[in-house]
């Protein structure tokens, strides 16, 4: 007869990559940074009214927030550097697909 009792430690599932992880205190740390960088979005168009000194600085902190949450909290920061890359570019050619819809839209016109 075969023993059929599982240890506990053979019954959770174990879910070791060989990828590390930040603390938690660091976790917290950095959903503090991103409310206060999401504040100052929220603040900004009521300090200026509108144009490329209204978007641009938006569209800066909208990259640095994808940055963090990308490499903090989908792991991207412990992950190979490769996926980092991938996964930046994409920011990258989305940014560039958005400047050039609000060009074709004459957002900027007669405002710079």
């Amino acid at each position: 007869m075969t023993d059929a009792t599982i240890t506990e430690p053979e019954a959770t599932e174990h879910h070791d990559d060989g990828h590390g992880h930040a603390s938690d205190v660091l976790y917290m740390k950095v959903a503090a940074g991103l409310a206060v960088l999401t504040g100052m979005e929220v603040a900004w168009p009521y300090l200026i009214d509108d144009g490329p000194v209204l978007m641009f600085p938006l569209l800066i902190v909208m990259a640095i927030k994808f940055v963090i949450i990308a490499a903090f909290f989908m792991h991207l920061k412990f992950d190979s550097k490769i996926l980092s890359r991938v996964f930046y570019s994409g920011l990258g050619l989305a940014v560039g697909v958005y400047i050039i819809a609000l060009l074709t839209f004459r957002v900027f016109e007669g405002q710079v």
